[in-house]
């Protein structure tokens, strides 16, 4: 009686609730992507491909989506190993669509591999969910069938800015300093706009070549009294970055920093984690996404919860999920939805469901742009954490950012 009861539990939340029938014909549906299982981008690559494979291991568990014909579908993921490498990715994906005849497409972390994934997916129309890529570049191409998890680059450290306003309305010098990839330049270079536009003064503005170890020509030329650091690029080379802020003992009210903050692993950096910001597409503490603030918005909520997810998620791979996690698990969450929907696997017809598509899920609102910049996303927005030392002296990383989620208040990084 237990196990009935939960997967009747499993199936509710994941959607798909419709009187499996064993005797109806079986279909499998093959979910093709690249994923960096080596090289510098493994450790967001491997976090999203463990969320993906989360949600097809829990749907195909709760027995599949049924179509209006009684089709039960089956999930299958196809991948091979990018090695964090962008002329690979091309090569790759045209493989899955004709050799392994993928029926649709996930794409592999990163803006610059998803960017070439696109133009392959466009070109065979393949829907494809980008999955861990935020560069707003790519809708401005014509693509109709790319649909875009994340919040947008140009969104990602503008909330810094505004928690910096509250925190010292008094602080105006910001310095940039950034990796030299497609993500990270649409990152600042949107970043500058708005500190611009807010009076702030851009007091160093410097890119790095991807793969860069020592920053120490970069950290030399931030100017006294600069009130913000912020960039970054990429896991490695973000943290190596802020270890070596701390270790130069450069002063500063606020750092924030790309991709790796949020990350657990970041808390390996010690001392050199504390105070240091970063914006995060979701987080295990973000509990305002619920049944309760879908329906305020009006909303459907589709999917676990954000306990449900965590719990789930860390009973399988032994880790706190980080937000490359949700956004793997999303992408199938939000395909499996737009197929139910569609009530068909037709291309036309479930891309038509993902431009209707506004709804409520634990990672947050979703929703794309369905004009100029065809699937964009317009419904997400970011969440800001930052390190911090409990009553214990035990880093935790709490959010601070906006109000809604705040579980503590922000601290300056480091005045001396």
């Amino acid at each position: 009686m237990r196990k009935v009861c939960c997967l009747a539990v499993m199936m509710a939340l994941l959607g798909i609730l419709g009187g499996v029938a064993g005797a109806a014909p079986a279909k499998t549906v093959v979910i093709g992507f690249t994923a960096s299982q080596t090289g510098k981008l493994n450790v967001e690559a491997i976090r999203q491909i463990n969320g993906l494979n989360l949600w097809i291991e829990q749907v195909n568990a709760a027995g599949g989506v049924k179509l209006p014909d009684g089709t039960v579908l089956k999930f299958q993921a196809k991948f091979y190993d990018d090695e964090s490498k962008k002329e690979r990715v091309q090569e790759l994906y045209t493989k899955l669509i004709n050799q392994d005849k993928a029926d649709f497409l996930i794409s592999p972390y990163s803006s610059g591999l998803a960017d070439a994934a696109a133009v392959i997916a466009q070109q065979y129309n393949k829907i494809l969910i980008s999955a861990g890529a935020a560069s707003d570049s790519t809708y401005k191409k014509g693509y109709t069938l790319i649909f875009q998890v994340y919040t947008p680059a140009s969104r990602y450290l503008t909330g810094a800015l505004d928690l910096l306003a509250k925190m010292d309305p008094a602080a105006k010098k910001l310095a940039i300093i950034h990796e030299k990839d497609k993500f990270s330049t649409d990152v600042v270079e949107a970043l500058k706009k708005y500190a611009e536009a807010k009076g702030y003064q851009v007091v160093l503005h410097e890119g790095y070549e991807p793969g860069t170890t020592d920053f120490a020509p970069f950290i030399n030329k931030i100017p006294p009294g600069t009130d913000a650091i912020m960039g970054g690029g990429h896991f490695a080379d973000t943290s190596t970055f802020a270890k070596q802020l701390h270790e130069k003992g450069v002063k500063a009210k606020m750092v924030a920093l790309l991709v790796a903050p949020p990350e657990p692993r970041f808390a390996e950096l010690g001392e050199a984690a504390v105070g240091v910001i970063g914006p995060s597409q979701w987080e295990p503490l973000a509990t305002t996404y619920n049944q309760e603030t879908a329906r305020k918005l009006n909303l459907p909520f589709v999917g676990p919860s954000v306990p449900e997810f965590t719990q789930a998620y860390q009973a399988k791979y032994k880790e706190v999920p980080s937000y490359h996690s949700a956004g793997g698990y999303v992408a199938g969450l939000l395909l499996g939805e737009a197929i139910k929907r569609a009530g068909s696997t037709d291309t036309a017809k479930v891309k038509e469901a993902l431009d209707q598509m506004d709804l409520l899920t634990f990672y947050g609102r979703i929703k794309f742009d369905t004009g100029k910049e065809h699937g964009l996303q317009i419904g997400h927005e970011m969440i800001y954490t930052q390190w911090q030392k409990d009553a214990q002296g035990k880093l935790t990383n709490q959010l601070v950012w906006p109000e809604a989620f705040k579980t503590a208040d922000v601290q300056p990084y480091r005045v001396k």
